[in-house]
């Protein structure tokens, strides 16, 4: 049976699909967002990918058939619909490829880095010449949505800041990306949790060793500079992220 979307509550259904805060892999600090030397700890097999730079942008898949598009914070676009909201092209890259997905039967939230054009201030790092391009950087499947749509707001916002939302892991995030004919963002290299650098200096350099430049540039025209590395395990129940300029801000001031 279809999911009637038009007798959900969209604020919670926004809410449950929404991209979780990854939290930074050294601690930020409130007061003036420097790094901290506290780090989130991981266990096991460690696999870095590449933190790419535009907009985070989602293609929620509705049991039975059906979608919608989303940014980071509002659903832009239902199939069907006669007018998308143009916020940041979304709409506009993303509904042909939600449009050639495959029905499911339950909720399918594949998120997605939208990226080049005129997508944020490092656009151009990508390409110059107004280029656009997705990668697929992870996928939630969510069975008790009923449940989950008839909870009270704050509630939702809970059950997803606190790694509430099912995750795809690796090997299923690779399957669905087949299934979609979509790129993942770039995998990197894996490594024991016992060799993550714990120090400021020495994860930088790290940084700079294994991703001296983006994997993802458009064309040539692109300038090339990576924001950072996201490192995950590999059922991704944890997950970090470290960007250049963190590093950079912090070891400046020290």
């Amino acid at each position: 049976m279809s999911f009637d979307v038009r007798a959900t509550d969209l604020r919670a259904l926004n809410s449950m699909t929404k991209y979780p805060s990854i939290p930074t892999y050294h601690s930020l600090d409130p007061r003036n967002g420097g790094l901290l030397d506290e780090t989130v700890p991981f266990t096991g097999t460690v696999l870095a990918t590449e933190k790419v730079d535009g907009t985070n942008a989602r293609i929620v898949q509705l049991p039975g058939g059906g979608y919608l598009l989303g940014s980071r914070e509002e659903l832009l676009y239902a199939s069907g619909d006669l007018i998308g909201n143009p916020s940041q092209g979304i709409v506009e890259n993303l509904r042909p490829l939600a449009d050639s997905l495959p029905a499911v039967d339950r909720f399918r939230v594949l998120y997605l880095e939208l990226y080049g054009g005129k997508i944020g201030g490092q656009a151009k790092q990508y390409s110059a010449r107004g280029a656009v391009g997705w990668r697929l950087f992870d996928a939630a499947l969510i069975d008790d949505h009923a449940g989950l749509l008839a909870a009270p707001p704050q509630q939702i916002s809970a059950w997803r800041e606190s790694g509430g939302q099912p995750w795809a892991d690796e090997d299923a995030l690779h399957a669905l990306a087949a299934e979609a004919g979509v790129e993942l963002a770039p995998r990197l290299f894996t490594l024991d949790a016992a060799e993550l650098p714990t120090g400021l200096e020495t994860m930088r350099a790290l940084l700079a060793d294994r991703l001296p430049a983006t994997l993802v540039r458009l064309d040539e025209s692109g300038k090339g500079e990576a924001e950072g590395i996201v490192f995950r395990t590999l059922d991704r129940s944890v997950i970090a992220k470290a960007r250049f300029q963190d590093y950079a801000r912090t070891l400046r001031r020290r």
